[in-house]
């Protein structure tokens, strides 16, 4: 009887040490959920003091919110300028000037500096907006036709050499006076595409902002804290790995600095890591070294 209770208690002290081993076998593979952040975020503006950024949210992500940025644009492709241009309702001397130079605004002293002559004389909208800002001018030098419409008709050779020579006088005095090319960009506002383009292109932006806002949330959120008076946050029961420290896309407005964080953080088991969030180390500094 006596070797029956041994054997009994054999067994069950053999269950209850593979227990202990099973929990503590499966704990060393579970992360200590023990490590924390604490933080301090301040903004110096750019004629004052440093001071802290109150009440404002701050989020622990498990990925760069610049690498989310960039997963959610991989959602959404660049719109092809090419097809668009292809689409509009202009010449196809036009269209071709455009494509050339991927360039679709028709305003501005960055699309008058990309002008020629020869650009003037052979997009027929490029042609027409700068006749009619210069050919009525009667009190500048600039030429004048040696023909009539009804020439063309009467003697159509003689019409073409004076056509060809009206255009090669318009030429030399666009060389000559590049400064009348100014302003002929008003008489294109009808004909200029870019504000389509930027409609579509902004509404690629939104698309992007909202869905990397999403991903933040969703797939890569950790924890969330907020600062108090001081600026200061904090953030427990983290497991050890690498964490972004991120204001997602959101600036801290203190005076006119308006800083946004995407910081990484190392956390080993056990361990608090202390951070100071300033100008310096946000994501517009870090961009710009």
């Amino acid at each position: 009887m006596s070797g029956m209770k041994n054997r009994v208690w054999n067994t069950g002290g053999l269950l209850v040490f593979l227990l202990l081993a099973g929990t503590m076998a499966s704990a060393a593979r579970t992360p200590a959920q023990n490590s924390s952040i604490e933080f301090v975020a301040r903004a110096t503006p750019s004629a004052g003091l440093e001071e802290p950024v109150r009440g404002f949210p701050f989020f622990v992500l498990s990925k760069s919110f610049l690498e989310i940025e960039k997963e959610a644009e991989a959602g959404f492709p660049k719109p092809d300028l090419d097809a668009f241009i292809a689409k509009q309702d202009v010449s196809p001397e036009l269209k071709a000037w455009m494509k050339k130079n991927q360039w679709i605004t028709l305003a501005g002293e960055d699309f008058i500096h990309k002008l020629h002559a020869d650009d003037i004389l052979n997009v027929p909208e490029f042609k027409t907006a700068y006749m009619d800002r210069n050919a009525s001018d009667q009190s500048a030098d600039f030429p004048q036709p040696k023909f009539k419409a009804s020439d063309q008709a009467k003697n159509p050779a003689k019409f073409d050499k004076l056509s060809k020579d009206y255009v090669d006088a318009i030429r030399h005095y666009i060389e000559a006076h590049p400064a009348s090319i100014d302003g002929i960009d008003l008489g294109l506002a009808e004909k200029d595409p870019s504000p389509k383009w930027n409609s579509i292109q902004g509404a690629r932006i939104t698309s992007i902002h909202q869905r990397s806002l999403d991903l933040a949330r969703s797939n890569y959120l950790v924890a969330h804290a907020e600062t108090n008076l001081q600026g200061e946050g904090y953030v427990r029961g983290l497991a050890p790995g690498t964490y972004w420290l991120s204001t997602l896309d959101v600036p801290a407005t203190v005076g006119d600095a308006r800083p946004q964080w995407d910081v990484p953080v190392t956390l080993r088991a056990g361990e608090t890591k202390y951070i100071t969030l300033s100008n310096s180390n946000s994501v517009r500094a870090q961009a710009s070294k």
